[in-house]
């Protein structure tokens, strides 16, 4: 299980040498998980490419002081605890922070224990081995009913949130983003429905675009439009433009 679950993470993170995006108001992860090499290797560094602060501990004990330090946004944690039942730290949290999200990440994937999950106060419950990118996207989207937006999500054209963490389609559907996949999409919502050249997409991603593999842009891109297929179920309508560049068509 943690075999599988490494090997999709690595494929979901390309190394990163360049400074990272200046995105704002970084969620703040708490991540309740006992299997120190899940947590430690896994979970805590593939969410942190996704643009979380992520803050990883092994027991329930540590909660109630990590909590008095920094509270965060969203609390993920397992059911089979060491010292408590994850029910019990739900319950628990829901009773005394009313507006703390909380995602629920557990081998236990009966529907019993999904829902008893949900009637303890878990806002999501997902099943292990997870899909990093679903986990993400989960987390955003938990955020965003948290903080009660005044604007509509369904402005029926493909956007990036207000971070820059996530593509949401016309829809409001939501595929959480990669540094390097924001970067991207990034230059191509800024001119939508007009082709962008490869140098200014690389200029993105680095300094030094002479050094660049230009294949490596190829394989992004196609890494995207695989993602968002996967998860939204749609084509993203980001097409190449031989010779020139790429375009996205917004609406």
């Amino acid at each position: 299980m943690l075999e599988s679950l490494t090997l999709h993470s690595i494929s979901l993170m390309p190394p990163i040498t360049e400074a990272p995006l200046k995105l704002h108001s970084p969620l703040r992860i708490l991540l309740l998980e006992d299997d120190e090499l899940l947590r430690d290797r896994v979970l805590v560094p593939s969410l942190q490419q996704f643009g979380f602060l992520v803050d990883g501990i092994g027991n329930a004990a540590e909660l109630d002081q990590l909590i008095k330090q920094q509270r965060p946004d969203i609390v993920v944690l397992d059911v089979g605890l060491p010292d408590r039942s994850g029910y019990d730290v739900a319950r628990q949290l829901r009773s005394t922070m009313s507006n703390v999200g909380i995602v629920m990440l557990t081998a236990r994937g009966e529907t019993t224990d999904r829902i008893r999950g949900l009637s303890e106060g878990a806002d999501a419950y997902l099943s292990k081995p997870v899909d990093i990118d679903l986990l993400a996207a989960t987390l955003h989207s938990l955020a965003r009913r948290l903080q009660m937006p005044l604007v509509s999500d369904k402005n029926h054209f493909w956007r990036l949130d207000s971070d820059g963490w996530c593509l949401l389609s016309p829809s409001g559907d939501t595929v959480a983003l990669t540094q390097t996949e924001s970067r991207v999409l990034a230059s191509l919502l800024q001119e939508p429905n007009k082709v962008v050249s490869r140098d200014a997409l690389i200029g993105a991603l680095t300094t030094n675009i002479h050094s660049y593999d230009p294949h490596r842009l190829d394989s992004l891109v196609h890494r995207i439009r695989k993602k968002v297929l996967r998860v939204l179920g749609i084509p993203l309508p980001l097409n190449a433009v031989p010779g020139q560049g790429y375009v996205l068509v917004s609406h």
